[in-house]
């Protein structure tokens, strides 16, 4: 009910309310009009009540009869033979294959384009057609760079559609090649510049959520989404599909308005049990959030929203479950851009890094246990600038993880104990983009992903940093 109070506006009535109910089981395909007992399932054999509802209560589209063509592109596809496809939804009049149609542009320019190809879905597959009138949702290809809220229209009596706005990418990260000591020893075989350009060229085509940006390196780009989790999505991908990449943290996009750096700002909505309340107010507001509504419904559970900066829900969300064990919900959606909040520190601890080449060895992580957690398991080959482990305070520390216990003739009772050993702790790519700080970097290979320093020497560290010093003082 309150999901239907919050869609009310004036262009709705009151009648919007008095909405039918369906109680459906996805997973058995059943559904009914009857609400089931605490446990059980509908009581009709199958989905008949639901699409029967649907037929009855949704509308059918309403259109002009012999009213010029009016299609509007509400969404992007990709085909690796046809290209870029446009989704779109006719309103007025046909849609053929083959037909010349007017391409009205963003920018209000009208443009006469052919439709090469016309799929129609049937089930969960597209299948060329020949035609398609009011009510349909199609895919046509033919029009390279068409993007969406753009419309298609009659070339004799070109209408168009109201433009949907896409909202602004928020956070960035610079994804490049490979350039660890490991590169290419495991199943990853797409190491080069080219076909990592080529790969983030071709997601362009489909995900229009993205933008790529060059940098001062030719082998890396600046990666420009909505959000950290839809960034880590693309690299989880191409992960899969046998590319070796180097990811940097996730930044902000900032923009300048009237000479102030200003910085998107986001509209979180949260649903949690009203026992984690305190601690999650505490945990927005070391990230600058700012409480803007707050309704408890009775029930044990308490609706929260923040305003947020973009760069504050980095990280957020593993800190979230934790806190809320798992049990809370989180949404967010662009919401303006404000004046820069100032620094918001993302965490506490440094980082423990191997100083050499090598396997990690049991006895070397059994000492070092008590500076931190581990991240690695033992005879896990490691390198130099690798980091290993959190350390416990919050500066770097420089380990050894590579070393072997002294071989002697002396037998002990005590000797190669390792049963105090800890699990590591594995972290997962979204996890990792999390924890590295600005110094920091990840390297995504198909098996593995690590955590490393951007400079691996600890020598050039030790400059950079009495360099940085200097500077500030």
């Amino acid at each position: 009910y309150e999901l239907f109070l919050d869609l009310l506006d004036e262009s709705h009535s009151q009648d919007a309310l008095d909405f039918p109910v369906v109680y459906a089981s996805a997973k058995v395909g059943q559904a009914s009009l009857n609400p089931p007992e605490n446990g059980g399932l509908p009581d009709s054999p199958d989905l008949e009540p639901l699409f029967r509802t649907i037929m009855e209560t949704i509308p059918a589209p309403t259109y002009v009869e012999d009213a010029p063509l009016q299609a509007h592109v509400t969404n992007l596809d990709a085909s690796p033979f046809l290209g870029r496809l446009a989704l779109v939804r006719i309103h007025q009049g046909t849609l053929h294959k083959g037909q010349n149609v007017a391409w009205i542009k963003r920018d209000g320019s009208v443009k006469n384009v052919k439709i090469t190809e016309l799929l129609i879905t049937e089930g969960l597959e597209r299948k060329p057609g020949e035609s398609a009138g009011p009510g349909n949702i199609v895919a046509v290809a033919g029009i390279p760079e068409i993007t969406i809220g753009e419309t298609l229209a009659d070339p004799e009596n070109p209408i168009a559609l109201p433009l949907i706005h896409v909202d602004e990418p928020a956070i960035s990260m610079t994804i490049g090649t490979n350039t660890s000591p490991l590169v290419g020893q495991v199943k990853g075989h797409k190491v080069t510049a080219r076909l990592v350009k080529d790969r983030l060229d071709s997601e362009l085509i489909g995900n229009v959520s993205l933008r790529i940006l060059p940098t001062e390196r030719p082998d890396a780009w600046e990666v420009q989404g909505r959000g950290e989790l839809a960034l880590a999505i693309l690299v989880e991908q191409m992960r899969r599909e046998g590319y070796e990449l180097t990811v940097g943290k996730p930044q902000v996009v900032t923009k300048e308005v009237d000479g102030k750096v200003h910085e998107p700002m986001e509209r979180l909505t949260i649903d949690a049990p009203e026992e984690h309340l305190g601690t999650i107010t505490e945990l927005l507001a070391t990230r600058k959030g700012r409480m803007e509504q707050m309704t408890n419904h009775g029930t044990g559970w308490v609706r929260m929203e923040f305003l947020v900066p973009a760069r504050g829900l980095i990280g957020f969300r593993t800190e979230f479950l934790t806190e809320t064990r798992g049990t809370g919900i989180a949404h967010h959606v662009f919401e303006t851009y404000e004046p820069w909040h100032g620094e918001i520190r993302s965490r506490n601890s440094g980082s423990l890094v191997a100083d050499r080449k090598g396997a990690a060895t049991a006895y070397a992580m059994t000492n070092l246990q008590e500076r931190g957690v581990m991240f690695v398991e033992p005879t896990t080959e490691v390198y130099e600038g690798m980091i290993i482990g959190e350390n416990s305070r919050a500066d770097d520390m420089d380990v050894n993880i590579t070393k072997e216990k002294q071989q002697t003739n002396i037998r002990s009772a005590t000797s190669d104990n390792f049963e105090k050993l800890i699990p590591p702790r594995k972290l997962s790519l979204e996890q990792c983009l999390e924890f590295c700080r600005e110094d920091e970097c990840v390297e995504v290979t198909p098996d593995t992903v690590r955590i490393r320093k951007v400079v691996l020497d600890a020598n050039e560290r030790a400059k950079t940093a009495s360099r940085a010093r200097k500077a500030g003082k």
